[in-house]
């Protein structure tokens, strides 16, 4: 691990992930090669962006060091923030929720919710998730051209996240706008004019609490199935959640499993547009293949860039030697493309085996607690797409993210053959 080349330019800044694929991953290959590299110095920001940063981080990209962060949380702390940028602990957990805690408090609070991934949740949201997934195609089936983004990919995980928590459909559009907001607060599209970022943060994540306390009062006392009704009505005191920890729980959830999982699907829809090949492959035969199919989207798109630790006492990544508190940045886009782990890493294969990426987190107590519903969202909207507009493709480059957090696609052209109805 070395310090950086002043000429390279900077992960953990925006501007870093809105060029060319062949520039972010030469510049990828050149971090990884290094072994790691420090990005110390507190980064420049515009004054009109109140955020506190406080120094700048380790920057890790290799499979290995990624995986030894993630299992040792007793070193790497959560709780002082998962992005690079040094902010109040209050506003760590209204945002993050369990993600910027350690335990035992982080634990307690992922038993509770975890009520909702149970496999007899999962399986009532089976027919959901078909259901709203056929709801799509048939909404946009006889238009020939949409943007994949926002009429397809967005579509899904913002419904099937609402449904588990029991939000009106209402307040689809209103979560929708909010989440863009938070998790796009650095890109011009989603930052609202004529307030600051930490305004703008502040206003929607409150819309999204206040829409949350109003959800979680009408459940009370009733029989739902919902994850808010069961999460209001838990009868044991153990199990009950402030009003704060299930507000901060849902803009978690309707964050990480909506922004996250279009990405995904969004991403995976240009794979398959520029690998004919592979779609031919997956085509072929949907079923069989589609188990290893998502798992090399989820590889490639990375949705989540990193996340950061930090040092709880001086250690050592990959013989480099970590200062207490020192904050240390995963990128798990990175170390998905890491050649010590994956053949030809950045090649799209869809029966790609083995396929140990770090796309839903390194192994640990903080393993994405909805991965099994993202795949199961993942394969049941390209099955319904294969099926109806089996030509569907990509027919422009994405708009991409301003973000160095989340690899995001704003906006993508598709093209298919219309189909009756819409």
């Amino acid at each position: 691990m070395s310090d950086v080349p002043s000429e390279l330019p900077n992960p953990l800044l925006p501007e870093f992930w809105v060029r060319s694929e062949a520039e972010i991953d030469g510049d990828l290959a050149t971090l990884q090669e290094a072994g790691g590299v420090t990005f110390h110095e507190e980064p420049e920001i515009p004054p009109e962006i109140p955020l506190p940063q406080g120094p700048g981080s380790w920057v890790l990209t290799r499979h290995a060091d990624i995986l030894h962060v993630s299992k040792t949380p007793e070193i790497f702390s959560s709780a002082s923030g998962i992005t690079v940028g040094d902010l109040p602990p209050e506003f760590l957990e209204f945002f993050s929720s369990m993600i910027a805690m350690d335990d035992p408090r982080h634990a307690r609070l992922r038993r509770i919710v975890s009520a909702g991934f149970t496999p007899r949740m999962l399986g009532q949201l089976e027919d959901s998730v078909q259901s709203v997934a056929t709801q799509i195609v048939d909404d946009v089936g006889a238009r020939g051209t949409v943007d994949f983004v926002v009429d397809v990919a967005a579509a899904l995980p913002l419904r099937i996240v609402c449904d588990l928590m029991g939000v009106p459909e209402s307040e689809f559009k209103f979560v929708f706008e909010r989440t863009n907001v938070i998790l796009g607060i650095s890109d011009p599209e989603y930052a609202p004019e004529g307030v600051d970022e930490l305004t703008a943060l502040l206003t929607a994540g409150g819309d999204l609490a206040n829409l949350m306390n109003e959800v979680a009062e009408s459940k009370k006392g009733g029989d739902g199935s919902d994850l808010t009704s069961q999460l209001m009505n838990a009868e044991l005191a153990d199990d009950e959640l402030s009003a704060s920890d299930l507000a901060s729980f849902f803009i978690l959830l309707v964050v990480a499993g909506n922004e996250t999982t279009r990405n995904a699907i969004s991403w995976g829809l240009k794979f398959l547009t520029d690998n004919p090949d592979q779609r031919d492959i997956w085509a072929a035969d949907f079923e069989g293949v589609a188990p290893s199919a998502v798992e090399e989207i989820v590889r490639l798109a990375s949705p989540v860039t990193y996340m950061r630790r930090t040092a709880l006492a001086d250690t050592e990544i990959g013989g480099q030697k970590i200062a207490e508190g020192d904050k240390v940045c995963m990128f798990y886009l990175a170390a998905n493309r890491d050649p010590a782990v994956f053949d030809d890493p950045f090649t799209f294969d869809v029966r790609r085996h083995p396929n140990p990426h770090v796309g839903f987190g390194g192994p640990g107590p903080h393993y994405c607690l909805g991965a099994h519903l993202a795949r199961r969202e993942m394969i049941v909207m390209f099955r319904e797409l294969f099926a109806r507009l089996p030509d569907i493709q990509a027919s422009g480059p994405p708009q991409l993210l301003l973000s160095s957090f989340i690899h995001g696609v704003k906006h993508l052209p598709a093209t298919f053959t219309p189909i009756g109805g819409g």
